[in-house]
């Protein structure tokens, strides 16, 4: 027994110590695994998270300069406004100064009722309105009518000219189409008045409304899509504010704006009324409501 007892170890015993050495080995090597996994998601984190700061800062930035931009755009708006209505009123256009007489004879001037900047082409007027009633030209250039006149439209287009000095609102005629033709008949006879020196600005407030605006005006005038935008003949807004910013940049370079308001716009906005063209179409409330309906 004590030769046994006294022997060198059994084989088993070092089986036992060398599988426990390879157990800790293995543990050693997850453990360290993991902390390298631990190290690279740490990293992570940090770069998500600095991404995430840097966007939101990106976006606050880009906020911040939106708000700004809208307000300066709402001081130089607030700054256009007239704040005593009779200035809107009172205020002369360049036509009503060009066709003003000599102060010796102001007295005996005509009121604007009487014919206004457009007196001195009362016969024009008259004659381009008959004729279109009586023998439309079909097959006219480009910005010529193209269509044929109703007795009550030649009616309203000669009480705009001749009665209101070409800046008034006149009745609608029932129908977009109606209200289009209208337009294009003062379109036509503004380019023999004053040929290129005009731009046609036409405000509705929804892109339907401004397609039926284009498509009329091509058809009445024989016009193509190239003569619809900034630097052509005719500007389509669906908001006041861009209109009148363009109004007066026209002004500034020498050339007449003609707005033409949509009958569906239910208010004018003030600042419209300053111009020396400018023609609104009212609709009734019958008008409106069967528009509603369509809609």
């Amino acid at each position: 027994m004590s030769e046994i007892g006294d022997g060198p170890a059994v084989p088993w015993q070092e089986l036992a110590l060398t599988e426990l050495r390879q157990q800790r080995d293995a543990l050693a090597g997850e453990i360290s695994t993991l902390e390298q996994r631990r190290d690279q998601l740490q990293q992570e984190i940090d770069r998500h998270f600095v991404g995430q700061a840097d966007g939101l800062s990106r976006r606050v930035r880009g906020f911040q300069d939106y708000l700004v931009g809208a307000l300066q755009e709402l001081a130089r708006s607030a700054e256009q406004l007239p704040l005593v209505p009779e200035a809107v009123t009172l205020q002369p256009s360049p036509l009503d100064q060009a066709a003003a007489p000599p102060p010796a004879a102001a007295e005996a001037a005509p009121p604007v009722g009487a014919g206004g900047p457009f007196a001195a082409d009362a016969d024009l007027i008259r004659s381009r309105l008959r004729r279109w009633r009586e023998a439309p030209d079909f097959y006219a250039e480009p910005w010529q009518l193209r269509r044929s006149l109703d007795g009550d439209t030649e009616a309203l287009l000669q009480d705009w000219f001749l009665g209101q000095g070409g800046r008034g609102a006149q009745p609608s005629g029932g129908s977009r189409g109606r209200n289009v033709l209208a337009a294009a008949a003062a379109i036509s006879l503004l380019g023999d008045l004053y040929g290129d020196r005009f731009q046609t600005l036409v405000l509705a407030s929804e892109p339907e409304r401004l397609g039926e605006w284009r498509r009329g005006l091509q058809d009445s005038l024989g016009l193509s899509r190239e003569d619809f935008g900034p630097g052509s003949g005719v500007v389509l807004f669906e908001q006041p504010g861009p209109l009148v910013e363009r109004a007066d940049r026209l002004e500034e370079r020498g050339d007449l704006p003609f707005i033409v308001v949509d009958a569906r716009e239910r208010s004018v906005a003030i600042p419209i009324l300053q111009f020396p063209l400018w023609l609104v179409f009212a609709a009734d409330p019958r008008e409106l409501l069967d528009e509603e309906d369509l809609l």
